[in-house]
């Protein structure tokens, strides 16, 4: 089990990803290859997030 720092860091990086994915979405769009690269980075962050909540 990871260490209660390392999970606060992860969810810094979560909402930083976050609001960065929906900063690109509303200067370029929802499909603009920058935004869609967003999100998926977000998607491992979230799941990395969720393996360690199990």
């Amino acid at each position: 089990m990871k260490s209660k720092f390392y999970k606060h860091v992860l969810k810094l990086l979560i909402e930083m990803k976050r609001k960065d994915m929906y900063k690109k979405a509303h200067n370029l769009g929802f499909t603009h290859p920058e935004t869609v690269n967003c999100s998926q980075e977000l998607d491992a962050l979230l799941n990395i997030y969720s393996l360690q909540a199990a």
